[in-house]
C-alpha cells in the first residue's frame, strides 16, 4: 500500500484507520480490495468520487469478507457509514458523498465514529 495516510476522527479525538492508502484511478477503484482475503484492522482504502456525480455507491460483488464503509462529504464530514456490509451486498447511495473509506469491519464502532464527525487525513512518512 502506497501513499499511505493516517485517518483522525479529529470530532472523537480517536484514530479511524491507522494505515489509508488511496485507492488511485479507474483501475485501482474498480479493483479495490478484490482478491484479497482480509483487511487487517490498521488498514483502510480511499476512493475518491472522481465522476463527480452528486452521490456515491460501493458494491461487494466478489468480495470474501464484510467491511465498514465510511462516506465523507467534500469537507471530510461522515455523511453515511455502512457497517458490516457483507459480501455481495451493496452499500446505500449516498448523496453529497465525496470520498468512501473502506475498513475493516468493526473499525468505525471502535473509533466511536459517527454520522457528523469530522475526518482529517495526516500523511504517513
Amino acid at each position: 500500500m502506497g501513499n499511505l495516510m493516517r485517518a483522525i476522527n479529529q470530532t472523537r479525538g480517536t484514530v479511524l484507520c491507522e494505515r489509508v492508502a488511496n485507492a488511485g484511478g479507474l483501475g485501482g477503484q474498480s479493483r479495490g480490495l478484490l482478491g484479497r482475503d482480509n483487511l487487517d484492522p490498521t488498514e483502510g482504502l480511499l476512493f475518491d468520487n472522481g465522476r463527480f456525480t452528486p452521490f456515491m455507491w460501493m458494491h461487494m460483488f466478489f468480495m470474501r469478507f464484510a467491511i465498514d464503509i465510511v462516506f465523507l462529504n467534500r469537507a471530510g464530514r461522515v455523511i453515511r457509514i455502512n457497517r458490516d456490509l457483507r459480501p455481495w451486498r451493496v452499500s446505500s447511495i449516498v448523496f453529497g458523498a465525496r470520498h468512501a473509506l473502506e475498513l475493516a469491519a468493526g473499525a468505525a464502532e471502535r473509533s466511536l465514529t459517527q454520522p457528523g464527525d469530522q475526518i482529517g487525513f495526516e500523511r504517513l512518512d
